[in-house]
């Protein structure tokens, strides 16, 4: 027994393998029964195993398994459809052995191959990647047809909101609602309390006699533009309500028409107004849809042709229509092409415009040259009159095979009603005598006042020049009491255009020197003068006529007329106010190979555009005057093009 106990502690617990031998003689002397002998065997061999196992396992434990989202198996072929898993499958890891991914298609969601082709196999192997569970499982937590939801013959609605409905703030019946509405209070230690308000309401749903309302009415006491820097904007102080039925719709509010079905009259504006679209079906074989809307205009459409300066990114002031150099661009009308290419808003994008200055500033993105093309088309609220809009469109469809349409646009400034400026008799006359020169509108203007000490007053003098050949009365910058009795504002004319130039002497503020003139050409650039702005009337007409000669043959025509008045007091020049515009186009599109869907498409077209024409926007493409070498602006023409 001691002999088979100093053999057990010899054995090396570090030893990757383990050697034992038991002999008889190890258990005691060779009379003990051969069942003690075996008894003896089993327990040496039990403990051996116990030491075996912790000497070989104990120091390096089997790595964890981890559970893979990779499958392969058969699968038997016996429809279109297969059922690969009932979890949802990882996207672009299907694939069947010895069938290309054209001849099916993967619905990711539900584990199904749908095949386009159906291979000629009864099984296939399919290789994938499972999602850790379905994407579309359904989840409940109560069986909305149990007793409680039914209770006494009626279903059961809980009322999550833990109020009344006598106690909400609005109640606008079954329409649905949602929006914010506050009011809040700020002061300051160098103001007195500010009290402010905001609201903003969506509301959808249905009224009686199924009239659909969809409105969005948003308000704040404090109507600022929004900042022109992000590429998305939130619109301030704006509703809208619109109405439908069926066939009609009738929009409320703050409305934005875009018309693009008329070559001659197309257009976007953003308006303040009504709005009535409907579509009837007069027989079998004729529908009409017609669109009328009449509005206040926010602001009027503009087009300016920036000079690039080399290395300068902005800003870069805009001008109105009227030349105008203080003015609000109306927020998201803006559309700004360099070399061509429509740039976008942002401040990690092209560009960032501030609407209330009509100021662009160009972002590192796009480095400004001297060689660059900058064009800017925008609307900017023009207040000097009460402008409305009138517009309406028909259309008849006859059977598919032939289109009428017709459109009108009327765009007039009221003349009795100027906002920023009052003209009075006297201007009405000189407008009157001025006819379309518009761009001399210049009226003379000196306010007589009294003398106030540190304000800048002029006194008149008559003053004879060029040897006396010419004579004039002329305002002279003045301190004395006794004869500085006018207050006059000096305007821009141009080079060579004015009498007057800045006189640098000193005085708080900006005095004006009258500048003799040589051989009867004045030489300064200003006038103590006021610009007269005129009231406008735009108008267009189109009639348009499509017509189906053919299933691969269609020919489009349309002819238009155009009034533009540029001076609503004047009755001169009214000869030139019309202008027309006309274009016919044959298109044929004729398919050369059914299998490949290849086509051969011919235009053949001709128009013509009246030098006195006047769309509401640009006919051509913005880089249409450099794709024939003109220059960016040229003057109106009379235009015949072939295609």
């Amino acid at each position: 027994m001691l002999t088979g106990l100093r053999e057990i502690n010899n054995i090396q617990n570090d030893s990757p393998l383990v050697r034992f031998q038991l002999n008889e003689p190890l258990i005691g002397t060779s009379n003990r029964t051969p069942t003690n002998l075996l008894l003896g065997k089993v327990l040496l061999l039990c403990i051996f195993v116990c030491i075996a196992h912790d000497t070989v396992f104990a120091q390096s434990p089997p790595p964890a398994r981890s559970a893979s989202n990779l499958r392969k198996k058969w699968m038997m072929l016996k429809s279109d459809t297969l059922h690969v898993d009932s979890l949802s499958l990882v996207p672009n890891t299907v694939s069947i052995l010895a069938v290309p991914d054209s001849l099916y298609t993967t619905d990711f969601v539900n584990g199904l191959i749908l095949f386009k082709s159906r291979p000629s196999l009864d099984s296939v192997f399919v290789t994938y990647r499972v999602l850790p569970a379905r994407m579309n499982a359904v989840t409940k937590r109560m069986a909305y047809d149990s007793v409680m939801n039914n209770f006494i013959g009626q279903t059961y609605v809980p009322n999550y909101t833990g109020a009344n409905q006598a106690d909400n703030f609005f109640d606008f019946g079954n329409i649905s609602y949602n929006g914010s509405f506050g009011r809040g209070i700020s002061y300051g230690n160098s103001q007195d309390a500010v009290v402010t308000s905001n609201l903003n309401l969506q509301l959808s749903g249905y009224l009686s006699d199924s009239i659909e309302i969809v409105a969005a009415i948003t308000d704040n006491n404090i109507p600022i533009q929004p900042d022109g820097t992000t590429q998305q904007l939130n619109e301030f102080d704006r509703i809208f309500l619109q109405f439908k039925k069926r066939t009609w719709s009738l929009s409320l509010g703050d409305i934005d028409i875009r018309q693009n079905e008329s070559y001659f009259l197309n257009f976007y504006k953003r308006l303040q107004g009504i709005a009535f679209e409907t579509t009837t079906r007069i027989s079998d074989q004729v529908n009409n849809k017609t669109l009328v809307s009449g509005s206040i205009a926010k602001g009027k459409f503009t087009r300016n042709i920036l000079p690039a300066l080399e290395g300068n990114q902005g800003p870069y002031r805009l001008i109105g229509a009227n030349n105008e150099l203080f003015f609000v661009i109306l927020a998201n009308t803006e559309r700004v092409f360099i070399d061509g290419v429509l740039m976008q808003r942002g401040e990690d994008q092209d560009y960032v415009i501030n609407y209330n200055t009509a100021e662009i500033t160009f972002t590192p993105r796009n480095m400004i040259t001297k060689d660059k093309r900058i064009q800017v088309e925008f609307e900017y609220s023009d207040r000097n009159y009460l402008n409305a809009n009138l517009y309406a469109y028909n259309e008849t469809n006859f059977n598919n095979k032939v289109k009428l349409k017709v459109s009108a646009f009327s765009n007039s400034d009221a003349k009795s009603s100027p906002i920023n400026q009052t003209i009075d008799a006297p201007q009405k006359k000189f407008l009157n005598v001025l006819g379309d020169s518009i761009n001399k509108a210049f009226y003379p203007s000196a306010v007589l006042d009294t003398f106030v000490a540190g304000t800048i007053m002029y006194k008149k003098v008559d003053t004879i020049y060029n040897n006396g050949a010419g004579r004039d009365s002329i305002y002279i910058f003045s301190n004395n009491p006794d004869s500085a009795q006018y207050q006059l504002s000096f305007i821009d004319v141009g080079a060579g255009k004015g009498n007057y130039i800045p006189d640098f002497n000193g005085a708080n503020g900006k005095v004006y020197r009258w500048i003799e003139p040589v051989d009867g050409v004045s030489q300064g650039n200003f006038l103590p003068a006021v610009f007269l702005v005129t009231p406008k009337k735009q108008q267009v007409f189109s009639l348009g006529l499509d017509y189906n000669v053919s299933k691969n043959t269609v020919i489009t025509s349309e002819v238009a007329m155009s009034v533009y008045d540029v001076n609503g007091f004047s009755s001169k020049d009214k000869a030139n106010d019309q202008g027309y515009a006309t274009r016919i186009t044959i298109r044929n599109s004729t398919p050369l190979n059914t299998t490949s869907g290849l086509r051969l498409q011919t235009d053949v077209g001709y128009e013509y555009v009246d030098s006195r024409f006047k769309p509401l926007e640009r006919l051509r493409n913005i880089e249409f005057t450099r794709d024939w070498g003109l220059p960016l602006q040229v003057g109106a023409a009379d235009e015949t093009r072939w295609r």
